[in-house]
């Protein structure tokens, strides 16, 4: 079981309404520790570099717009290498885990930080912890050497294996000790995140110099803080491939609909951005939009609007979308996997059929579906170029702060800066979509789809104004969705993002 100590959150308030949220660093529960010179002093590939050390108090902004009388704002510690370091080399002995589901860019991460960890600091100890969290005390390690993993990047999943649960903190941290582990670098989402902080927090209890150090894996883009996580690109890039091959499916037969069901368990990016890169979608559900299937404005209407227009369609659905609908019954809505997440119905299969139950029994019109699911392929390619680099920066960024002595932590991008986040940050909530925002605005006018709005499913930023009047009835039939689109464009100083 995870121990009750729990360290409190390093806050350093400035002027201007400045303030960081720090990480902690091994001198906070540690005294009197050594400290020596960074080896890339003397490393040819990064001597001649001006100006490489990172300035210890280099921070990165939370937020980039702001206004000219507001405050600062919240800001994160700039991820880099810095002149001291407070482990030598030849006494560091590292471990890597992966833990949860599969993603582009694991091996990439995997073969970064054994080949950074060896060629920037000349470390040469490192562990691969097999088959995710219960690996530490259930399995053997893997040795890791920049020969061993020199091609692992050109392959999808990742070499130590993954597993969901597992966590027993004090046989983790007791394995980690007995090992003489004194890195840890954890791959994975929220949960693996949370598990990593509960190490964390053990370890420091202990008076461990062992530093925790996260690297955030969601190929959903729901990790808060952060810009993306690594796969997101690559997840996008494979999602088209699926949303042509139902395009030129639906396009080749009269009245065909193709529906492709994508990753997104809770956040519907993946969905979102494959849409808006595609421009052959009609229609794109998500978790985050509630939608309707009868009546004025619901899907079945504008389905066969879209057919009478032009002959075919193609919907985009993420695998989260309607689960209020889909569930008939409260046990099923309570299931729920290793890792604590709700067991989701398959909303693909059952919004193709309630299609074409509503088009046998209320329509003259013969339709021709064709359902596609890539998602078990789309997570487990490689990683595209773009996910390359990221994954790059991401394993060198949480190396240097690893080496630093920083602990704690998990390296994002912020703003297009390399940061190091407080666990408790990247665990606090899910990044998810606003409907209320432009993005969303953008998807909208490129499908032209409805949007499928009641007045009690708008989601309202609690500074706004609240826009609609929710003291009605919960079951009253939604009005139209475009009427109250244009109502919303149309009220004055309304707090709608379009």
């Amino acid at each position: 079981m995870a121990s009750a100590f729990n360290s409190k959150p390093k806050i350093v308030n400035g002027p201007g309404g400045y303030v960081l949220e720090d990480v902690p660093h091994l001198s906070d529960y540690i005294p009197d520790l050594p400290t020596y010179p960074n080896p890339l002093k003397n490393n040819p590939a990064y001597s001649v570099v001006k100006q490489y050390f990172v300035h210890d108090d280099d921070t990165v902004p939370q937020k980039v717009v702001v206004h000219k009388d507001g405050p600062r704002g919240i800001h994160f510690r700039r991820a880099g290498p810095r002149q001291k370091v407070y482990f030598q080399s030849d006494d560091v002995k590292a471990a890597i885990v992966t833990c949860g589901g599969l993603c582009p860019g694991l091996n990439t991460v995997i073969r970064e930080l054994v080949c950074s960890l060896n060629y920037m600091y000349g470390v040469n100890k490192v562990l691969g912890i097999d088959g995710g969290y219960r690996g530490f005390y259930a399995r053997n390690t893997i040795t890791l050497t920049p020969k061993s993993v020199n091609d692992i990047h050109k392959r999808g999943g990742t070499i130590l294996g993954t597993s969901r649960g597992g966590h027993d903190t004090t046989k983790i941290v007791d394995s980690i000790q007995d090992r003489g582990i004194n890195q840890v670098y954890i791959i994975g989402g929220d949960g693996t995140q949370k598990g990593a902080s509960a190490i964390y927090e053990e370890v420091r209890r202990r008076g461990l110099k062992v530093v925790v150090a996260g690297i955030p894996k969601t190929i959903d883009n729901d990790i808060p803080v952060i810009d993306k996580s690594f796969g997101f690109d690559t997840a996008v890039e494979e999602a088209q491939r699926a949303i042509n091959a139902a395009h030129v499916e639906s396009e080749s037969i009269e009245n065909g609909i193709g529906v492709v069901k994508l990753m997104g368990r809770n956040s519907g990016y993946i969905a979102m951005y494959a849409t808006l890169a595609s421009r052959d979608v009609d229609c794109c559900l998500i978790p985050e939009s509630p939608f309707y299937l009868e009546g004025p404005g619901g899907l079945f209407q504008y389905i066969e609007k879209k057919l009478k227009e032009q002959g075919h369609m193609v919907i985009v659905v993420a695998e989260g979308a309607g689960q209020d609908l889909v569930s008939e019954s409260i046990q099923s809505m309570q299931k729920q996997d290793a890792s604590g997440n709700k067991l989701l119905q398959d909303v693909g299969l059952w919004i193709s059929q309630r299609i074409k139950d509503h088009f046998a029994k209320h329509s003259t019109m013969n339709i021709n579906l064709k359902y596609i699911d890539p998602t078990y392929m789309i997570r487990a390619i490689p990683s595209n170029a773009s996910d390359n680099v990221y994954c790059t920066l991401l394993a060198q960024s949480v190396i240097h702060g690893a080496m630093a002595g920083y602990t704690g932590y998990t390296s994002g991008l912020v703003n297009g800066r390399q940061t190091y986040i407080p666990f408790y940050r990247i665990t606090e909530t899910q990044h998810k979509v606003v409907i209320t925002d432009r993005m969303w605005a953008r998807l909208l006018s490129s499908t032209t789809q409805p949007t499928f709005w009641c007045a009690k499913d708008v989601i309202e930023d609690k500074r706004e104004e609240e826009l609609f009047d929710q003291s009605g009835d919960d079951d009253e039939q939604c009005p139209d969705a475009n009427s109250i689109a244009n109502e919303i464009i149309h009220i004055p100083n309304n707090s709608v993002k379009v």
